[in-house]
């Protein structure tokens, strides 16, 4: 019997707590989630929305990706706190860096999809995240890169050059009412990356709530499109169900990445070599 696949539905998966060590001497916590019985044809790496301002590993895109594509889209999912940031899963070592130092955080996520022998690593950044995968995460290891929700606060001309250059693949989804930068703008900003495709996407906020499963199908599409989307509102198997109580003081406001001053580019120039 078909079970309707809702916000709090846990679908079976490999799932296990991790640690990441940056290069600076910080231990980051994260979990990895693969299917149960086979090897995942992707890897998504989630960077998440801005911390000071209730960003996480858990925020609700990134875990519902945790939750079902295991085992509806043969991906796998690493999820971690940057440093300082805290979750059900912890409290990762260190303090938000405005994203400068966290350039060793997003260089120990992927070093340790690497020595784990994760395949087709992808990175997957929302907002704040969406800054440090373009910043940090063009390395040779990395397929391509999916942008939800990029305001382009952090990133400079120099680092779209970089993708540009490589010739990987760069998706932004943009939703039509987002708070930073809408698609016009977006499409004339990422302009200067041949390669980039970016999506508008009609009646979404900032935050995605309510398009959770447009954006998991938009991440499918890429990362393993030999599975047909929209993906499967419904599960004939067994199914958990997550504790909804433990996330209640981080809903629509805790997710909210408000406005911040980007750090200095000259800072962020030294910072970069």
């Amino acid at each position: 019997m078909s079970t309707a696949i809702r916000a709090s539905s846990i679908l079976p998966g490999n799932r296990e707590d991790i640690e990441l060590h940056t290069a600076d001497g910080l231990r980051l916590v994260g979990e990895l989630a693969r299917p149960v019985d086979r090897d995942p044809v992707g890897t998504l790496i989630c960077l998440h929305p801005l911390p000071t301002h209730g960003g996480m590993m858990d925020s609700h895109v990134f875990r519902k990706a945790a939750w079902r594509l295991p085992a509806l889209a043969d991906l796998a999912v690493l999820r971690f706190n940057t440093r300082g940031t805290s979750s059900v899963r912890g409290t990762s070592e260190g303090e938000f860096d405005n994203g400068v130092g966290e350039r060793y955080d997003v260089a120990a996520a992927i070093e340790y999809a690497e020595f784990a022998e994760l395949p087709n690593l992808w990175l997957v950044g929302w907002s704040f995240g969406t800054d440090l995968a373009l910043r940090y995460g063009c390395d040779p290891t990395i397929a391509g890169a999916i942008l939800l929700s990029p305001p382009l606060r952090y990133s400079t001309d120099d680092d779209l050059a970089v993708w540009a250059e490589t010739g990987k693949p760069l998706t932004a989804l943009v939703p039509e009412f987002d708070d930073y930068l809408r698609p016009a703008e977006a499409r004339r900003r990422f302009a200067s990356i041949p390669q980039a495709e970016v999506i508008g996407v009609p009646g979404a906020k900032h935050l995605w709530v309510g398009n959770a499963e447009t954006v998991l199908d938009e991440v499918v599409r890429r990362v393993n499109p030999t599975v047909p989307v929209p993906l499967p509102n419904t599960w004939d198997g067994p199914m958990e169900t997550g504790d909804a109580s433990a996330y209640a003081d981080r809903t629509v406001a805790a997710f909210a990445d408000r406005p911040v001053p980007g750090p200095a580019q000259s800072r962020a120039g030294t910072e970069a070599e």
